[in-house]
């Protein structure tokens, strides 16, 4: 999509200059994630306070490229212009002085921040943002290489390749993300390897029971299994998920646009009640959930490289009216915005194979949560001022206002 500077009756710049991300992190939310996480200062005694810490960690998001310090004196030119930087929090913190305020901090209140903070940011006028009814969401995770230190290789692991183990210990951060702005809205962290709570299914667990009931969420095939679909199924939003080619999927009624009505049954369910279930479902009888949920199923083919590949998805959306399946195989192609989102996140924001700069778990979660809060801001704010202009989100191109916010972070962009 062509770059565009202008949004909303002015320039890009002009929104940053108001301060438009201190909107999506206030002061209040910050201070909010503190006190219930149990995080508030004790004392003040030159210490960097919980919400000044919480600002520099997001910082350091922003300034990836940047050591501790720097990005901890632009913090402090940021505050000191405001008024906010106060003598009794001493001089800019070392580098060690950094190191013990994130270690006051914790994870906690930004993950909690986080939670409180981080919402759809799209609206009706938003190009792209709704099927029907339905906001446009998916799901999908993405692994960070950490530093390699004892802690951080017990705790996370490091997926085995070809050569043996990784280089670099991995977390995995598992997404919910609004297609339309990339903006993640819900998220959880864990290690990449080591067996149990590594996985994405086992992260994305975290995630299903605080779905809306008006999201449609978008997932591929890795995401799919009888415990996450009902799990998600059961918050009533809709879903949208592609399934593997081989699983049993039972023709129960042909349908006009292509598609057909089925049935998920669970797995452990014996042959002679699987049959049972089935002709249930065919007669349009009511399921118990536990052990069956009625779907629509559509399949059609896309050329790769001069082979056809077969996509299966599945879908609660029983009523074509609603969604015809046409529409929905479009709509299943919204998911590679979730791709788009985390090269942002990844390469815009953290720089292409850059490891992150916590040498312990809890730091590496804090700093991950910092990067996620950031990466929201920025994309609820492109997102806000393409709305404004009337056109389409991904015409506000992020590494460009990365390099803006960059520049003019002497305005309160982070300041409370």
């Amino acid at each position: 999509m062509a770059e565009t500077g202008l949004v909303g009756g002015g320039r890009l710049t002009d929104w940053i200059s108001l301060g438009v991300l201190t909107s999506w992190v206030p002061r209040d939310a910050v201070d909010d994630a503190v006190e219930v996480t149990g995080k508030r200062a004790q004392r003040r005694g030159g210490k960097l306070p919980p919400h000044v810490t919480a600002y520099l960690v997001m910082a350091l998001a922003l300034f990836a490229d940047e050591d501790c310090e720097e990005v901890a004196a632009r913090l402090a030119g940021t505050f000191a212009d405001w008024g906010g930087w106060e003598e009794s929090w001493g001089r800019v913190p070392t580098s060690g002085g950094i190191t013990q305020a994130r270690q006051r901090l914790g994870p906690e209140p930004m993950e909690e921040l986080f939670r409180q903070v981080a919402g759809p940011a799209a609206d009706l006028d938003t190009g792209g943002a709704f099927l029907g009814p339905w906001r446009l969401m998916s799901i999908d995770g993405m692994e960070w290489d950490v530093p390699d230190t004892p802690a951080n290789r017990a705790f996370f692991g490091s997926p085995a390749g070809g050569g043996g183990a990784a280089a670099y210990p991995r977390a995995r951060v598992v997404t919910v993300s609004e297609c339309a702005s990339h903006a993640p809205v819900l998220a959880a962290i864990g290690p990449a390897a080591g067996g149990k709570g590594s996985g994405e299914q086992y992260l994305a667990r975290e995630l299903y029971p605080r779905l809306e009931e008006d999201w449609l969420l978008i997932a591929d095939r890795a995401f799919f299994g009888w415990d996450a679909w009902r799990a998600a199924a059961g918050t009533g939003a809709a879903l949208l998920w592609r399934v593997k080619s081989n699983l049993r999927l039972p023709v129960l009624e042909l349908l006009p646009d292509g598609s057909y009505r089925s049935v998920l049954i669970r797995p452990q369910t014996a042959d002679g009640q699987r049959r049972d279930l089935t002709e249930a479902a065919r007669r349009g009888e009511d399921l118990d959930p536990a052990l069956a949920r009625p779907v629509r199923v559509i399949e059609y083919d896309v050329p790769d490289r001069g082979k056809d590949e077969t996509i299966a998805l599945v879908t609660t959306i029983t009523d074509r009216r609603r969604a015809p399946a046409a529409v929905l195989a479009q709509a299943y192609h919204q998911r590679w915005e979730h791709e788009a989102g985390n090269a942002q996140l990844k390469t815009s924001l953290r720089g292409p194979g850059r490891i992150l700069r916590s040498k312990s778990p809890d730091m590496v979660r804090q700093e991950l949560w910092g990067y996620l809060l950031t990466h929201y801001a920025i994309s609820a704010l492109a997102c806000t001022a393409a709305t404004a202009a009337g056109i389409d989100p991904d015409r506000v191109k992020f590494k460009r206002a990365v390099r803006l916010i960059r520049r003019r972070v002497a305005d309160p962009a982070f300041s409370p």
